[in-house]
């Protein structure tokens, strides 16, 4: 599978976010994810159980907030790269000013399942994309391809 993270200058602009970062520990660094996204219009991280993760102990189900938070990490992502896609021509500066304006407005997410499994896969493709919103609709399954939850979720842009 291709992975949009071979594209050099994608590459740059998260060097120089991360590089804003230092050595901080992040929300995105603690959920240790693995961007696996193939191209600017799906968003794909998949992540690793971790007892930390854990919501029920009798199940050792995953969290319901660590479900939303992936799944927003996966929305978020995807409005990242198209964003990103349609300001190769720009300038760095303003292809920076764009994407800082990225946020969450609004989630809305759906359990189905109880979250079981070793892996997880958070997935995310853009519904919508103007020029001050973004929508998105993701889903999270486990290694076994079973679906946990889905999700839409509404970002600013600009």
């Amino acid at each position: 599978m291709s992975n949009v993270l071979d594209d050099p200058e994608l590459r740059g602009i998260m060097d120089y976010f991360w590089g804003l970062v230092g050595d901080a520990t992040t929300f995105p660094k603690l959920l240790g994810f693995i961007v696996e996204s193939p191209d600017f219009d799906h968003a794909r991280l998949r992540f690793p159980m971790q007892e930390v993760f854990i919501g029920n102990i009798a199940f050792r189900t995953l969290h319901g907030a660590i479900i939303c938070a992936m799944l927003d990490e996966a929305g978020g992502h995807v409005v990242f790269l198209n964003v990103f896609n349609q300001t190769r021509s720009e300038t760095r500066e303003k292809q920076i000013n764009r994407i800082s304006k990225i946020g969450s407005v609004n989630l809305r997410i759906d359990y189905l399942v109880p979250g079981i499994g070793k892996e997880f896969i958070a997935m995310a493709h853009i519904l919508r994309i103007g020029k001050r919103v973004a929508v998105t609709r993701m889903e999270l399954r486990n290694e076994e391809n079973r679906l946990i939850a889905v999700g839409t979720g509404t970002y600013t842009v600009g």
